[in-house]
């Protein structure tokens, strides 16, 4: 692997840009994740470059692994680790960069069987890190020979690590904001056909809603299936007919 040089100063700043543009895009995470280590991988030359997220859906949190470029099964299979475990959560706890000259001589690095088997030698794993410095994840370049990461080289995977948590961080926005929209509307739907059962069976709020529960369990559609077929049924006239259009 070449040093970085302001000649290929380009590579990074395109690098960034594709990155960047995932931003206003239509691509969904697991999409922006592969765009980022290709990317990435390609632009530094390293043999294996991978992506690990902080899962906090987890408690407690673990950091997974969430996207690489290689193809190699022993590297892409489900891994996870504790948030203080191996050099994701060294440098994930620290917050910063973390340098290692053979992976097979680090302490931290816990996976040494598979490095031997794909021929990974040094690496540097950099945070994803937003404005107020939450480490959403880490960045790995592996490389396949003995390699001096030069601090210019850091910097520009730091710049890129940086433009990805931008992204992904966004995408993620994005599609909360659609699930908070669609809660939205499936919420009005549902009083709305509540409404309707109140008015032509003369229930009560919560018993319309338990109606609609079981419908929803008997049919095996969602609530908001079964208060769109009430709501079309009570459009066309049909509203007699609504326990039997919900099948």
């Amino acid at each position: 692997m070449e040093k970085a040089v302001p000649e290929t100063y380009d590579k990074y700043i395109k690098a960034i840009t594709d990155i960047g543009r995932a931003i206003t895009s239509d691509l969904y995470l697991e999409d922006i994740l592969k765009l980022i280590v290709m990317v990435t991988a390609k632009v530094t030359g390293v043999e294996i470059c991978s992506l690990w997220l902080v899962d906090e859906s987890q408690k407690p949190p673990v950091i997974r692994l969430q996207a690489t470029q290689a193809i190699d099964q022993a590297y892409v299979k489900d891994r996870s680790l504790n948030m203080n475990e191996g050099i994701v959560g060294f440098v994930t706890s620290n917050k910063k960069p973390l340098i290692v000259k053979d992976v097979l001589k680090e302490p931290l690095f816990k996976e040494k069987e598979m490095a031997r088997k794909l021929g990974l030698i040094s690496m540097v794993s950099v945070p994803l890190q937003v404005k107020d410095e939450k480490v959403i994840g880490v960045l790995n370049c592996f490389t396949a020979v003995l390699h001096d990461f030069s601090e210019t080289e850091v910097n520009l995977i730091k710049a890129v690590a940086n433009q990805a948590a931008i992204a992904i961080l966004n995408t993620e926005l994005i599609v909360k904001t659609k699930v908070i929209q669609e809660e939205l509307e499936t919420r009005k739907v549902v009083e709305r056909a509540k409404e309707i059962l109140m008015h032509q069976r003369s229930m009560k709020a919560d018993e319309a809603y338990r109606w609609l529960q079981k419908r929803s369990m008997d049919s095996r559609k969602s609530m908001r299936d079964v208060a769109e077929a009430i709501l079309l049924s009570e459009e066309l006239g049909y509203y007699s007919s609504i326990p039997h259009a919900i099948k």
